[in-house]
């Protein structure tokens, strides 16, 4: 029975990831996110591209569906399917990853998305949703990194990027499956860093683009 409910929250979680929010408020304004800007189909090239508005829509539809899937997966699955707090919370991680998975690579776009920042958000704060003051941590240390740095993709790949694997390690370290949470955990890393595999580039190179800076050559801002 719990095979059946992975699949179902695996499949659930893709296909909710897989929309593009960007690519929709594109169609809304008849603009292909796709072909403008960086190409990416996140709420950081929606702003460049539509606008304020259309990037604040953009970045809010890509948390939700990945924060509502992933919490309601191990919700259900604790109070109304009888499993325990450890295994609930697993389930909950991995309709988390499938969520990331069908926004960085969904199959209706030829699996072209984009980098996963604002999904990670949404699962982190779904797995940590009862710890708040952790939510607040990660928040303000991004703001402190993309501040000092003015790297908004440095900041997301020591803080999203991290943001489950640290919950993980801190408030789950009692977890039952403690080593699956940690490897389902580190996927979330994984993908971003993968994702993210130019911005490292450009940032050993000099070349990334900082907030609010001149835009440099060959550079490019971080996408979500």
């Amino acid at each position: 029975m719990i095979i059946v409910e992975i699949i179902i929250c695996i499949i659930t979680g893709y296909l909710l990831g897989s929309i593009s929010f960007g690519y929709i408020m594109g169609k809304e304004t008849g603009v292909d996110i796709r072909s403008e800007g960086s190409g990416n189909i996140g709420a950081t090239n929606a702003i460049r591209t539509m606008g304020v508005k259309a990037g604040i829509i953009t970045f809010l539809g890509d948390f939700f569906k990945a924060f509502i899937p992933t919490f309601l997966a191990g919700y259900i699955s604790e109070k109304y399917l009888g499993n325990s707090a450890d295994l609930s919370y697993i389930i909950g991680l991995i309709t988390g990853v499938a969520a990331t998975l069908g926004h960085n690579f969904p199959f209706w776009m030829g699996f072209k998305g984009g980098k996963g920042i604002a999904v990670t958000a949404g699962v982190t704060v779904a797995i940590a949703f009862y710890h708040p003051i952790f939510i607040l941590i990660a928040v303000v240390l991004f703001v402190i990194i993309v501040l000092i740095t003015r790297y908004v993709s440095l900041g997301s790949l020591l803080v999203p990027a991290w943001a489950p694997f640290a919950y993980t390690l801190i408030f789950k370290r009692d977890n039952e499956y403690l080593v699956y949470a940690i490897i389902i955990s580190l996927l979330f890393t994984a993908l971003a860093f993968i994702k993210h595999a130019p911005n490292i580039k450009r940032l050993l190179n000099g070349t990334e683009n900082k907030l609010f800076g001149k835009k440099k050559d060959g550079g490019q801002s971080n996408e979500n």
